[in-house]
Formats: C-alpha cells, sequence, structure tokens
C-alpha cells in the first residue's frame, strides 16, 4: 500500500495492531491516522486545532499501553494518550522537562518497555557552567560538546530515572574566534564519517546497545542483567591515507556545490547529497548521515532556541551562525564504520535490524543486517532503492519512507 496523501517531512509514525497508523508530519504541522490500506485517513492534530487539537512547532509519536499512544509536545512540556480512534483520552506532563525534545523524537528518540516505562536516549549532558567570557575581550568560552549520551528509564508513575547504558555519540567540536569588528564567528568542526553506537529495544524489553567500534551487541535484559554478544560478522572496509583524503575532497565540494551556509550529508555509499534526503528528526533512519548541525550551541543560555547575525553576545559582540569546517583527513577510522547514525532498529519480532554501509557497488536499495536475540546474523535483507524502513508492524510489516525534495513517500510492504 502507497500513501496518496502528500506528506511533509515525517518524523516518526505508529503502528496499530488492526493495520492502521499513525503519521506524524512534522513540517505539516499534523498528526493523521490511516486506515490499514493508507488510503483515507483522519486528522487526529494540526496546527488548526482539528479534533481540538493544536500541533506545536514540532511533536512526536510514543507507542504507549496496548494500541494507545502518546503524542508528545515538547512546547507545552505536556504528552496526549490518544485512544485507538485518535481521541484524547488523557493529558500527562512530560516526565523529565530536560528531555523533552527525546521524548518528541527531536534530539534522541524514546520507546515504551512493556512494563510502562520510558526508555530513551537523552539530549547532550553539555556542561553550561563552562559558558562565560572569553579572557582579556576575547570570544566567550562555550562548552564542550559530548561524544556520548545516556539511556534513561523512566517510571511515569514515580517519575524515578534509572541510568541504563551509555552510548558513543559524534562529537562536534565549536570554535569561536573575534574579528575586527567584534563579532562573534563560531565554526563547527565536523567528522563526516564518525564510528558511533546506536540502540533499540526488543519487543520482550530488553535494551541492544548496537557498538560501533567492534559491531557487536550489549544488552541490558529485562530482569536487569548485562550480556554481551560475539562480534557480528562484517566485510570490514580498510581506509587509506588516500580514501580518506578523497572522502573529505568529495563532501568538501558537495558543500561548495550547494552553498557555503547548505547542509551536507555524506551518504553511506560516501557520496554526499543535500539535507533533504537525509535522515528525519530524532536520528531517523535516513538515507544519509546529516554532518551539520546549524545553529551550535546557544550562546547566552536562552534554552537551545539559539540567535541570529548581529544578536548580543557576552561583552556586548555580535556573533555569526556558525560555519562549518571538517576534520583533517587523518582523524578519519582506518575503516569504513558499519552503520551510522539512526540505522538501527528493532522489529516486532525480537530482531534487531542494522542498515549497514555498503563496503563496496551494489546494485539495488540498502541492505540490513538482521541479528536475533543472542545477537546471531540470521539474514541480510535488502530494500527497494531510494528506500529506508521508518518502523515495523505486527506480522513481519514494514514501513518504508523515501524522500522526494520536500514531499515524503510512505509504503507499506511485508518482509516475505
Amino acid at each position: 500500500a502507497t500513501v496518496s496523501e502528500k506528506l511533509g517531512l515525517v518524523n516518526n509514525i505508529r503502528p496499530l495492531s488492526d493495520g492502521r497508523v499513525y503519521v506524524n508530519d512534522v513540517t505539516g504541522r499534523r498528526v493523521l491516522l490511516f486506515d490499514d490500506k493508507l488510503q483515507t485517513f483522519t486528522i487526529v492534530a494540526d496546527s488548526l486545532g482539528a479534533n481540538g487539537n493544536t500541533y506545536g512547532r514540532i511533536g512526536g509519536l510514543v507507542a504507549y499501553h496496548g494500541d494507545s499512544t502518546l503524542f508528545v509536545d515538547p512546547q507545552s512540556l505536556s504528552m496526549l494518550v490518544l485512544d485507538p480512534a485518535g481521541k484524547v483520552a488523557r493529558v500527562m506532563s512530560i516526565p523529565n522537562t530536560q528531555d523533552a525534545m527525546s521524548f518528541a523524537n527531536v534530539l534522541g528518540n524514546a520507546t515504551m518497555d512493556p512494563q510502562g516505562r520510558l526508555v530513551y536516549r537523552a539530549q547532550p549532558r553539555m556542561n553550561f557552567q563552562a559558558f562565560g567570557p572569553g579572557a582579556a575581550g576575547g570570544p566567550p568560552k562555550i562548552p564542550e560538546m559530548p561524544d556520548s549520551a545516556p539511556i534513561f528509564r523512566i517510571d511515569l508513575a514515580t517519575r524515578k530515572i534509572d541510568t541504563l547504558a551509555y552510548i558513543k555519540t559524534q562529537k562536534i567540536k565549536m570554535n569561536t574566534t573575534q574579528d575586527e569588528n567584534g563579532r562573534i564567528i563560531m565554526t563547527s568542526e565536523i567528522n563526516p564519517l564518525p564510528v558511533v553506537d546506536e540502540w533499540a529495544m526488543t519487543s520482550d524489553g530488553a535494551v541492544a546497545l548496537v557498538r560501533g567500534r567492534d559491531y557487536h551487541i550489549d544488552w541490558v535484559n529485562p530482569d536487569g542483567s548485562r550480556t554481551a554478544s560475539a562480534k557480528i560478522p562484517f566485510e570490514w572496509q580498510r581506509l587509506s591515507d588516500e580514501d580518506k583524503a578523497a572522502f573529505i575532497d568529495s563532501v568538501k565540494a558537495a558543500r561548495a556545490k550547494l552553498g557555503a551556509n547548505a547542509p551536507v550529508v555524506a551518504t553511506p555509499g560516501g557520496g554526499t547529497t543535500n539535507a533533504q534526503s537525509g535522515p528525519p528528526p530524532g536520528g531517523g533512519d535516513g538515507t544519509g548521515q546529516r554532518v551539520l548541525i546549524l545553529g551550535g550551541p546557544p550562546l547566552g543560555g536562552d534554552g537551545g532556541r539559539g540567535r541570529g547575525n548581529g544578536q548580543p553576545a557576552p561583552g556586548g559582540a555580535t556573533f555569526t551562525p556558525p560555519q562549518m569546517q571538517f576534520v583533517a583527513p587523518s582523524e578519519l577510522p582506518d575503516y569504513k564504520p558499519v552503520f551510522l547514525n539512526g540505522f538501527v532498529r528493532a522489529d516486532a519480532d525480537g530482531n534487531v535490524w542494522v542498515r549497514t554501509i555498503p563496503t563496496k557497488a551494489i546494485a539495488g536499495g540498502p541492505v540490513y543486517d538482521v541479528i536475533n536475540r543472542k545477537g546471531e546474523l540470521v539474514e541480510r535483507v535488502q530494500i527497494p532503492v531510494n528506500r529506508t524502513i521508518t518502523a515495523f508492524g505486527p506480522g513481519g510489516v514494514v514501513y518504508l519512507t523515501s524522500r522526494d525534495g520536500t514531499t515524503t513517500k510512505l509504503e507499506k510492504a511485508t518482509v516475505r
């Protein structure tokens, strides 16, 4: 089945047990509930307040008990509990306001375990105490971006938070300089081919931590025990000094072609494209890995909203939006990573799916490694060209998305 309705950027979707599916259209600022054929739909929330439910600037969907669903609104710090008909059963407050954007699947992602606890990747814990004026009237000091993120589990009734694990994340180095006119100039130094970890929660409530350095899974089991699986077979591709230099050159060339301020994406095949074909907010399993974060850490602690040209910075200076630079080729990894951020998902049958970066040119679309609960590679699945798996439904159903400019195409298929 294929959606005929024109969709914008789809943040995430929530399949129901009877084949219907909630779709979160972020750029359209609406939540739609489609039938099992993806043809007819009802508007659950939009910017005009359909059914009395107003969609703010951004929102996210989280599977809740049974076929009920949470619609997270980080602006109002609330979560609407939607019943299977798309009606609001009740409203809850966001349990940890610091991670409101993670619950909305914008920064990180969130899911519900069988005990009704929210498990999520938290927002980066930046040390804002490090923020302050520079020495001798120089540019301000800005917090260092961390290279790891915690996986939290929170009980919605007691608001108790447990730290389950940490995963390695992409680190972006921010630098500041000041010109003769007093303007603060920020640059972000990006590694377009980072070695990172990812995570997913299987249907039995186990948290799978997929390690990027040696490609194995550490498990946080439902009973609290921890186990580690053997390394997963993979044809590692070594990057020579010439390979690294060529890759950085290709990314720089793509950025120059798109414009100095345009986001650039390093695609799994090693090429580049624009951000419209990259992963959606929240680290969704997109067609590429975004390598530029526009805005950077806020100067002045304005809650993460950022500021534009000419806004005051400490000491009365002004600053310009961050410019992007890439790391030296020598800082790229010696082996091409197996996967990138957002490339890991769990199906409804207890398997973990990892979209791998091809080590050589292949015909057709992306290939996923399917790993069972024991951490064993059981099969590899190739999906159609330009598609990505966005969600899994019961009975071997997969939901595929693809991007064409500013439009998202949503399809429903079966694995076999």
